[in-house]
């Protein structure tokens, strides 16, 4: 019984001994915390200009009433106004980010109901909403307006396309 007395209270010690002090692991934190705040987080603009991108494709969606892709790009730019809340809060403008939530939740709604008149009017208000909040926060210089040409020519709108595939023109063949 004394041996296995001796043994556990030995064990105990020599555990203790392996642990990292107090020290070793404030070190281990403060490397970590500097690490952490040296990464990569992308800016407000960087976050505007994702949400233009998809701003333009929502509207070619909704014209050519692909409802699934108009779907997509509205929840898109949905993602990229909640990574704004979340990760640009020293911002002054990220305070005035929830004006655009009605003219989110308009689109949502003739989406769903694949109402064409209601998205074009709920786009609108959308934009316009876009440009009003610029405005109040000092960026009515950025004006945003309807798009008049796709934003990529390698992308199909209407989402009739059954069978997609890819065809070598002579345009782009390898000279």
């Amino acid at each position: 019984m004394k041996r296995i007395t001796f043994f556990s209270f030995s064990l105990i010690l020599l555990a203790c001994n392996t642990q990292p002090s107090n020290q070793l692991l404030q070190n281990r934190i403060d490397s970590l915390q500097t690490k952490l705040a040296n990464t990569y987080k992308p800016g407000f603009g960087e976050f505007m200009s994702g949400i233009q991108i998809h701003h333009a494709k929502l509207w070619f969606a909704g014209q050519n009433q692909n409802w699934q892709l108009a779907d997509f790009e509205v929840h898109e730019i949905q993602e990229s106004l909640d990574d704004i809340k979340e990760y640009c809060t020293d911002r002054k403008e990220t305070n005035e980010i929830g004006m655009i939530d009605a003219p989110i939740d308009s689109l949502n709604n003739a989406i769903a109901q694949k109402d064409l008149a209601r998205f074009k009017n709920s786009y609108i208000l959308l934009t316009n909403t876009c440009n009003q909040c610029h405005k109040a926060t000092d960026h009515g210089f950025n004006v945003i307006k309807m798009p008049a040409s796709p934003p990529f020519s390698n992308q199909e709108f209407s989402g009739s396309v059954k069978n997609p595939s890819v065809q070598v023109s002579d345009t782009t063949k390898a000279k």
